[in-house]
């Protein structure tokens, strides 16, 4: 057990020492997204462990990853946010999209901070097709097609969005 530990500490320090370029690239150094990248950020070294700890010890991590929060998002904390809530309740906003309005796009426009909250469903009614081009779409293309409408189209003011 002693020198599983010990074998555990020398793998976490190597990736504190030796960060790679792909995980700096995305606002945050080799300890992730959560809240540790918001207060210790991409610094290399030592400060990582810090930042890894603050992410392990709340389990602010999974709630970041879950809710594309805290430098967990696709295009950031909002966006994320958006593609995740949209992922999780598919069914539900295809519902409402075909309506023009509903809970889900009420919460939809919230997350995404849009000022033309009362446009945001018939624009999404109106584009419904182009967001659910195909049956075979995975959760994952829906949300980015959803994101990628709700950034385009200006007059939703959908400024939280980058």
């Amino acid at each position: 057990m002693k020198y599983v530990l010990s074998a555990v500490a020398a793998i976490a320090m190597m990736a504190v020492f030796f960060p790679t370029s792909e995980a700096q690239a995305d606002g945050y150094g080799p300890a992730g997204c959560g809240l540790g990248s918001i207060v210790i950020g991409n610094k290399a070294g030592i400060t990582q462990l810090f930042a890894g700890t603050t992410n392990g010890t709340s389990g602010n991590q999974s709630f970041g990853i879950t809710f594309g929060t805290l430098n967990c998002g696709l295009d950031g904390p909002t966006s994320g946010a958006v593609a995740n809530f949209v992922e999780a309740n598919r069914s539900a906003i295809a519902k409402d999209m075909a309506r023009g309005s509903g809970e889900t796009i009420s919460t939809l426009a919230t997350i995404a901070g849009c000022s033309n909250r009362a446009a945001v469903g018939s624009t999404l009614q109106k584009n419904f097709r182009k967001v659910f081009s195909s049956a075979a779409m995975s959760d994952k293309q829906v949300g980015l097609s959803l994101l990628n409408l709700l950034k385009q189209e200006k007059a939703l003011g959908c400024n939280k969005l980058s």
